[in-house]
């Protein structure tokens, strides 16, 4: 959970303010050591105390880019494979990540019958 921006403001006030440690700040406002250093190295760093979503979490291999990319190679050749979409675009992700991708962008690999499905009528 994030912490609100009073809370931050507070926390680096006190620190700012007062001769006291890292841990005293973090007993006083019910927050780790770990958050008070982390609050004091963005505030150095970036300047700013908000929250930094953006910065979380893995990077995406398949970019946008790729995705073209496939769109462009799958009119070319609609029964590619996964593996072979894989070898052509270059990319180090496991064919489950292309299987995603493709499926986000509505693309499948079910084979439809041409055909309807034979019925078998009450005699």
């Amino acid at each position: 959970m994030a912490l609100s921006m009073d809370l931050r403001e507070r926390i680096l006030k006190a620190y700012d303010f007062g001769d006291v440690t890292q841990q005293q700040v973090a007993d006083r406002f019910s927050v780790s050591v770990g958050m008070v250093k982390k609050l004091l190295r963005q505030r150095r760093r970036i300047g700013d105390l908000s929250p930094q979503y953006h910065r979380c979490g893995r990077k995406p291999k398949i970019l946008p880019e790729h995705r073209a990319e496939m769109m462009k190679l799958l009119e070319q050749k609609p029964d590619l494979t996964l593996a072979e979409l894989r070898d052509q675009l270059h990319l180090d992700c496991t064919l489950p990540a292309i299987h995603y991708v493709l499926s986000s962008m509505g693309i499948t690999y079910k084979k439809r019958h041409s055909e309807p499905a034979n019925k078998i009528e009450k005699t």
